[in-house]
């Protein structure tokens, strides 16, 4: 029997063979659990996370409003750590979820943030 989970796993599976990140253009991975949501920015050639951000963050402690706009203000606040670090461009990995609702907030927020993908 196929659950959502391993549906999901696959999909994840698929989207990792075509996409991996560089340190001029490392990979934006998205993780979503039911009340949280986690980015990370990924080099794959050396396996290190550049920077990261969730809404469990203390600078995003005092945000307010539903999972949404809180996931854009994340998004937004990778963005803001990217640029620090120099980096302009990335490629979105949205981990086997559909690009909808939260997932697609956070990587609104990451463009307005001026991440380009």
């Amino acid at each position: 029997m196929i659950t959502k989970a391993n549906r999901r796993q696959n999909i994840r599976f698929r989207i990792r063979k075509k996409i991996s990140g560089t340190a001029q253009k490392p990979r934006l991975s998205v993780f979503r659990s039911n009340s949280e949501i986690y980015l990370q920015l990924i080099d794959d050639t050396t396996g290190t996370t550049l920077a990261s951000a969730s809404s469990r963050d203390k600078a995003l402690a005092g945000v307010t409003g539903n999972k949404t706009e809180k996931a854009k203000q994340v998004g937004a606040a990778l963005a803001a750590k990217a640029t620090a670090l120099g980096v302009t461009s990335c490629v979105f990995d949205r981990s086997g979820y559909l690009y909808h609702g939260r997932v697609k907030a956070t990587a609104e927020g990451a463009r307005e943030g001026g991440l380009q993908f």
